[in-house]
This record gives structure tokens, C-alpha cells and sequence, in this order.
């Protein structure tokens, strides 16, 4: 019964990123959420493959095909929550994320040969499928911080998010998040209480499945506030004045802190141009709605309420 609910959550985890794939990926590419749907994948396998074990070793290979797998499902999970509160890291914030992703599972690596992280472990047979007894070691507590660490890290993302009042997204965020609360929740009890079935495997396809029909409804809807008014006259003005000195001029609108980043500068180049939101989506090949997404990201960042306010500043 164990092992044929791990090949059904196993068959569903690797349907999903086909799902995404056909349906979403298209209009509302996010590369976190296919490496969440991959990173899930890994997991269910490796819970599969430890049910199926006849001898310690698989069980351990097992298990670490598990861990890889988990290690990065918070991270990912903390940059979808992140990008739908507003909030824009850059690269080397993400590479350090990564970085700490691949410490941890060093720590796992160490098992069967260190006894840092399992001190011993022993493989016994419950309801017809194997399951690893371990004796957790000096340094087992590190996966429960680096865990509770993006649960903190999600909320305060969803706290600056609510004081800027995005609106519609803060709701999905929050949504998300509870998401995430309920997976760190189960974990907590999984490892309190002795089950022969890991309950993280259906919580993680559960989860899965919100943060996919998320990203669905993304494609068709956009928060109020984050559409850009449209513009009704046009400031004839400024097409006698070089792109590059509109862009430089708008450049110095930004408070010093803050930078656009690459996307973003698209963006402005497509309005200075004059180019509608279709004539934008289709140069760069994204969406309409990905499009009105970074404008008023843009916006949001120099401060305006909309492609006139922006034109008049330059005048």
C-alpha cells in the first residue's frame, strides 16, 4: 500500500511540469517554478526508491536523492513568494542562496561515512516497504534552522510587500505562504512522530498544485494597481530629444538605493519609443500580462502612477 502511494505521487509530480510546460510556461515563464516542480520530482523519486531498498546502502543513496531534491524546494519556494510580493534580488543574493542549498546537502553526503549528521541508521520492513531508522547527529539541527530561516525570510518578504500595498498579489503571497507554513508544519511533525509513509511527498504535490493554478491565473490577471494608466495624450515634446537622454534623464528619477534591473529597462526603452504594451510582448516574446508585471514594477520604482506622469517629468 506504501509503495503504491509513492509511485502514484511519484507518476503526478512528474505530470506537472509537462502541465506547466504546456499551459503556463508559454505565457508566464518562471524558471523557479519549473525547478520547483523538478526539485519535487527528485524528492518523490528518492522516497520511492527508499521504499523499494533491500539493504542499508540503497537506503542511504536513497535517502540523499531525497535530501537533494529538498534542499532546494524553500529556495524556490522563497523566490516565487518573493517575485509575487515585488521583490527583486540580484544575482549574487541568489548564488549565495544556492551556495548555502549545496552546503547542506555536503552535510548530508557526510552519512555513512561521518556520523555528523546520523550518528547510525538501521533499514527495517513496515507494511510491505523499507523504511531508515536513524539517530540524528550533533549537526541534524542545522537542517531544521536552514528550514525555519525561509519561513522567517518568506514572511518578512510578505511584511514589506503589505507595506507597500500591492494589492491583489499580497493575497496570493499570503496564500503561498500558508502554502509553505503547512509543508514546514508537517516536517516539524513527521519528525516528532514515527510514521512508515513520509507525508512531505503529498504536501509537496499539493503544493504544487497551488502554486501551478497560481501561475495559471497569472497569465489572465493582473492586480489593479499594477496596470499603468493608459495614456491619453501624447507629449509630442520629447521625440525631438535623443532616447539615450530620456533614458539617462529618467535614470536620475531613481532614489540611490535602488537600480532597474534588466527587464525593467526594456520596459522603458518599448514607453520612451512609444510602443504599446502588445508591440513590447511581442518584441521581446513574453506576454502582455508580463508586460504590464514589469511596467508597473518600473513604475513602482520611479515613483509615478503611469506612462504620462513618467513624460512629463522628462519634459
Amino acid at each position: 500500500m506504501v509503495i503504491t502511494l509513492y509511485c502514484i505521487i511519484f507518476t503526478l509530480s512528474l505530470l506537472l511540469p509537462l502541465g506547466y510546460s504546456l499551459l503556463v510556461r508559454k505565457k508566464q515563464n518562471e524558471p523557479w517554478l519549473f525547478v520547483l516542480y523538478v526539485s519535487v520530482c527528485v524528492v518523490n523519486l528518492g522516497y520511492l526508491l527508499l521504499s523499494l531498498s533491500k539493504t542499508v546502502g540503497f537506503a542511504l543513496f536513497a535517502n540523499k536523492v531525497a535530501y537533494f531534491g529538498q534542499v532546494f524546494v524553500p529556495l524556490c519556494m522563497f523566490m516565487l513568494i518573493s517575485k509575487l510580493s515585488g521583490v527583486v534580488y540580484k544575482k549574487w543574493v541568489k548564488y549565495v542562496l544556492l551556495g548555502v542549498a549545496m552546503v547542506m546537502f555536503a552535510l548530508v553526503l557526510t552519512t555513512g561515512h561521518l556520523d555528523w549528521y546520523y550518528k547510525s541508521v538501521e533499514l527495517i520492513q513496515e507494511d510491505g516497504a523499507s523504511k531508515l531508522v536513524k539517530e540524528y547527529g550533533f549537526l541534524h539541527p542545522v537542517n531544521l534552522v536552514y528550514v525555519l530561516g525561509y519561513l522567517v525570510a518568506i514572511l518578512v518578504v510578505i511584511g514589506l510587500s503589505l507595506k507597500r500595498n500591492k494589492g491583489g498579489f499580497n493575497k496570493l503571497a499570503c496564500m503561498m505562504f500558508a502554502v509553505v507554513a503547512c509543508n514546514i508544519g508537517g516536517w516539524i511533525v513527521e519528525k516528532l512522530v514515527k510514521w512508515n509513509f513520509e507525508f512531505l511527498s503529498a504536501s509537496y504535490l499539493m503544493s504544487e498544485f497551488v502554486f501551478f493554478f497560481v501561475y495559471w491565473m497569472l497569465q489572465d490577471y493582473v492586480a489593479k494597481e499594477d496596470i499603468p494608466t493608459p495614456e491619453k495624450t501624447r507629449v509630442i515634446v520629447l521625440d525631438s530629444i535623443p532616447k539615450a537622454e530620456k533614458i539617462e534623464r529618467v535614470l536620475s528619477l531613481l532614489p540611490e538605493d535602488k537600480k532597474l534591473t534588466t527587464r525593467q529597462m526594456e520596459m522603458l526603452e518599448g514607453i520612451l519609443e512609444g510602443k504599446s504594451y502588445k508591440e513590447i510582448a511581442n518584441e521581446l516574446n513574453i506576454s502582455e500580462n508580463t508586460v504590464k508585471w514589469h511596467i508597473g514594477l518600473l513604475y513602482t520604482s520611479l515613483n509615478v502612477s503611469g506612462r504620462d506622469e513618467l513624460f512629463m517629468l522628462l519634459k
